[in-house]
């Protein structure tokens, strides 16, 4: 059935802001989606509050509302576009799911003639309803473990008596396993029956019996109107049952799955599908299987819509499940539509991979004092990264180097765990650094059975653990001298980077980058092509592998490399690696604005990151897309095989930029402000003579590397003192300090942490208003973009600030104090694209707290607010092809536009929610008021005396 001819106009959903639980992977969904029924000619509208996202760009969507996810919204959107024909609301997660729905029950669909397409009411509410689906899966033959519903605390005790313990408790309605929770003992019973019952939004939970230790899969499908339905990838959960997906070890393809289990689960998953209900679209199905030779199938949950998972499958198999899930709500058939990476075969084919992928998700505990650091069925990660490889070990060893958690990978960087009970505690209460301590376990000498009598991680996995050891042990027998090309070839296809086989000999990383290079072991780049070079790829999406020489009968020796270098002028853009707490989707909305704005410069576009939630990571945003680490070796490779005119490192946050080092150490170009410039500025000493060179105020300060030192300076500059870490982002370890005993403990703390850090102290400002400025410089025009007042008092950091464009209350003379200390800085900087300046404002002196030349957490904000594509300004002034004056400013704001933090501390109970120094918010959203007198404004600037976390 051909595309339906009814549907002109549809409204989109977006998710909202980022937090834990439902991340970035629905900007992608979301792009994916507008993009896909706009070649279609349809008219999209487009709802989202976050502006950090690609989808929010104007010329994503027809007409874009940054407005709250409200059905109040919704009713105005209606009532400005009565064309409207259908709502699409299985792009934006939960939270889009559950508007939908509201807007279902007051009737607002019904008022306004608007279709729900793309997903079955009902077939949301069933597998919602934990107590119907029960009931349907017994009906249709499919096995469910002991369960039963409670909608209230004495229901629940009656169930708990019932089944006995271990048991696990499923709030219904939520999202990232909000609510749930494993419990192993009678008296922790009550108090998490409670919480989950409150967090539900119906009141009611689901216990189950818990299945611990059985292996836990997924599978992603996708079915159209004729009933056609495609398996698009089978993921297996390293860890077992008892780990929320989103914070498990996944790989694809299954691994551990004998063919005909493998077989009786795609018939189980496609009965589910179609038992829930007659609607096209995807779908997501879990299963848990026992741990022995029966091999039993139990479902666990279906989720009818694009979720997290099929980001992840999306970039696993290069089939782009959003794009074509968005053909089929509007009509089309499987078969009608093209393989979008082939584009010469049908999209009714099921991927087949010839490598593997290994994501492993990234947490951000530290910011979280005191939180309960345990996995469980309650999601705590905040991003993930993904690694593609040959083999599981070559792609595990890629996806744990590409964590940014300074590990160069499992073992052989001296940081693993020595101590036998620690090491049995961690693999005991499974742990965000589990994946690394398993390695430590088998490097004591703990046997393999006792490890999986511990974890339940199947044995499978466990010996290509025991097999890297055995390498490392083998290869640590030789020095740099005697290691034969064999051992160093096996080295690198088994993912170990050039810096962990330098700490096996005891020499350095370029003494093995060199041996390497001298027998010819180099990086190879293979295609993602969905189909396992069956057909020929269109689409240049590319991973790093090393294969043996094949030799030819006429005895010449090559290595086969699907990356072919053309001559056209290129540029590398680094990506910002996984999202965390303080570096989120507004960097990757600066790296794809960055492609887009290089490639209108006539470059070919060359992308590296390794985050599958993001648009970055889209096979088309680039011209070439290297799915790899944002990690030296990596990056370095990938250069000297493209040799680029240049890379931009001022738009991947904190990530890119500490590579900026390297790169000119190696005298690779950084297109834009200079590594010198961008050192500068981070080097708090260097920076503070430049202020006083410029007469530009700033607050008292001192540099100690000792805690004794700390404590001389804090004589001088007087407390409160404000102590932070050099190099890092979102204020990783600042902290307000108030007397000598509270430094000195502080001080410690950062130092055993970040060892040989330099640690800076302030005199802290106390009462001062916080102000910061975003700038474009061409290194002789600048142009401020925005200046943002905080309407939280100096102290808090940035990202955790309500931030209001333009200021609401700075008097004119402070505010040409802050136009001037930008323009001063921005020049004495010989910044070259984008800047970020932060000031506090005391007594009508604006003081500089800190600058950042590159692209901030803000700029995409502005961008927003203001209707101007700054980021690609920015980007042609960095490339050299444009200069300031080139442009012609034109922003547009009636009012006032505010920046608001989201926070995901539900996920963490008893965590300290004081905000202070060091940034705890996961996303943001943008409220637009008409004035001052705004009640939203007025409750916020009411609230901002909430006290500093000291």
């Amino acid at each position: 059935m051909p595309k339906r001819k009814d549907l002109k106009s549809i409204l989109i959903i977006g998710s909202g802001p980022i937090i834990i639980g439902q991340a970035c992977e629905f900007d992608y969904s979301g792009s994916q989606s507008l993009r896909s029924l706009r070649e279609d000619g349809i008219e999209t509208i487009l709802i989202n509050s976050n502006p950090a996202t690609i989808m929010t760009d104007p010329t994503m969507a027809d007409h874009v509302y940054l407005k709250p996810l409200t059905t109040k919204s919704i009713i105005q959107i209606l009532e400005e576009h009565p064309n409207i024909d259908a709502v699409l609301p299985t792009m934006g997660g939960q939270t889009a799911l559950n508007l939908c729905i509201e807007a279902g029950e007051k009737g607002i669909w019904e008022d306004f003639g608007v279709e729900i397409i793309g997903v079955d009411i009902d077939a949301i509410n069933i597998t919602e309803d934990r107590e119907k689906f029960r009931e349907l899966m017994l009906k249709i033959g499919i096995g469910m473990a002991p369960q039963a519903t409670a909608a209230s605390f004495l229901k629940g005790k009656e169930i708990a008596q019932e089944f006995g313990f271990p048991l696990v408790i499923r709030a219904s309605y939520t999202l990232g396993g909000a609510g749930a929770s494993i419990v192993y003992k009678p008296e922790d019973f009550d108090e998490l029956l409670s919480r989950g019952l409150e967090i539900s939004p119906i009141h009611e939970v689901m216990i189950d019996k818990a299945l611990m230790g059985w292996k836990e899969y997924e599978l992603e499908l996708l079915r159209d109107k004729n009933d056609n339905v495609v398996i698009i990838c089978a993921i297996e959960n390293m860890d077992p049952m008892g780990i929320h997906t989103g914070d498990s070890i996944t790989v694809a393809p299954a691994m551990t799955l004998s063919d005909r289990t493998y077989q009786r689960m795609r018939d189980m998953a496609i009965k589910m599908m179609r038992s829930i209900g007659d609607f096209a679209g995807g779908c997501n199905v879990q299963f848990a299987v026992s741990p022995d030779e029966k091999e039993d199938i139990i479902a666990i949950e279906i989720n009818p819509r694009v979720s997290r998972s099929s980001a992840l499958a999306s970039k696993a198999t290069g089939y782009p499940i959003a794009k074509v899930a968005s053909k089929l709500a509007i009509g089309y058939n499987l078969d009608e539509l093209d393989n979008q990476i082939t584009k010469s075969t049908s999209a009714l084919f099921e991927p087949t991979l010839d490598y593997v992928i290994v994501k492993i998700p990234r947490w951000n505990f530290d910011k979280f004092e005191g939180s309960d650091r345990t996995l469980g069925l309650q999601m705590k990660s905040v991003g993930e990264v993904m690694g593609i490889g040959r083999s599981f070990q070559e792609a595990l060893h890629k996806a744990t180097q590409s964590l940014e958690i300074k590990r160069n990978g499992l073992g052989a960087d001296g940081k693993g765990y020595r101590d036998y009970d620690q090491i049995i505690q961690k693999l005991t209460i499974a742990s965000w650094d589990r994946v690394f301590v398993i390695y430590d376990a088998i490097q004591l000498g703990i046997p393999l059975s006792r490890i999986h009598e511990i974890t339940k991680i199947d044995m499978w996995f466990l010996k290509q653990y025991e097999e890297l050891h055995f390498l490392e042990k083998e290869i640590s027998k030789f020095t740099i001298k005697t290691l034969s090309k064999e051992l160093l070839l096996e080295a690198k296809q088994k993912g170990f980077a050039d810096r962990q086989v330098a700490h096996m000999l005891d020499c350095y990383e370029s003494e093995v980058h060199k041996k390497r290079s001298d027998m010819g072991i180099n990086r190879v780049y293979k295609l993602v092509d969905t189909c396992a070079a069956e057909f020929k790829a269109m689409t240049p999406y590319y991973y790093s592998t090393f294969e043996a020489e094949i030799e030819t009968p006429d005895g010449k020796k090559y290595v086969e490399n699907d990356s072919v270098v053309t001559d056209r002028k290129k540029i590398v853009v680094l990506g910002s690696g996984p999202n965390r707490i303080g570096q989120g989707i507004e960097f990757d909305y600066c790296c794809v604005h960055g492609v887009l704005a290089a490639a209108e410069c006539g470059y070919e576009t060359i992308m590296i990151n390794c985050n599958p939630e993001t648009v970055s990571t889209d096979f088309d945003t680039a011209d070439k897309l290297y799915f790899e680490p944002v990690f030296w070796e990596h990056i370095y490779d990938i250069i000297r095989h493209e040799k680029p005119e240049g890379v931009i490192v001022q738009l991947g946050g904190q990530t890119a930029l500490k590579l900026a080092e390297k790169l000119d150490k190696y005298g690779i170009k950084i297109i834009g402000t200079s590594f010198k410039s961008l050192d500068l500025a981070e080097d708090r000493g260097s920076f503070s003579k430049l202020l006083k060179d410029n007469d530009i105020p700033f607050p008292q300060f001192g540099v100690a590397e000792t805690a004794d030192e700390a404590l001389h300076l804090a004589d001088e500059l007087d407390f409160p003192l404000l102590v932070r870490p050099s190099y890092v982002l979102g204020g990783q370890g600042m902290k307000i300090v108030i007397n000598k005993e509270e430094l000195e403990a502080h001080v410690v703390d950062l130092l055993r942490k970040i060892p040989n850090n330099k640690l800076l102290l302030d005199h802290y400002l106390d009462g001062a208003i916080e102000a910061e400025a975003d700038a474009i410089c061409d290194g002789k025009d600048i142009y401020i973009i925005g200046i943002m007042e905080h309407i939280e008092p100096c102290g808090i950091h940035s990202g955790d600030s309500n931030a209001t464009l333009p200021p609401f209350n700075l008097g004119e003379f402070v505010m040409q104090q802050i136009k001037d200390h930008t323009k001063k800085i921005a020049l004495a900087l010989n910044t070259v694209g984008l800047i970020n300046i932060q000031f506090a404002i005391k007594d009508d002196m604006v003081y500089i707290i800190e600058a950042n030349p590159r692209a901030s957490r803000t700029v995409p904000f502005i961008a927003k607010a203001y209707k101007e594509p700054y980021v690609n300004y920015a980007t042609k002034v960095m490339l050299g092809e444009k200069k300031v004056k080139d442009f012609k400013f034109n922003p547009q704001l009636e009012g006032f536009a505010i920046k608001q933090p989201v926070f995901s501390f539900n996920k963490f109970p008893n965590v300290n929610k004081n905000l202070g120094p060091e940034m705890k918010s996961t996303g943001e959203s943008i409220l637009f008021i008409d004035s001052l007198k705004d009640d939203e404004f007025y409750n916020l600037y009411a609230r901002r005396k909430m006290y500093l976390s000291k």
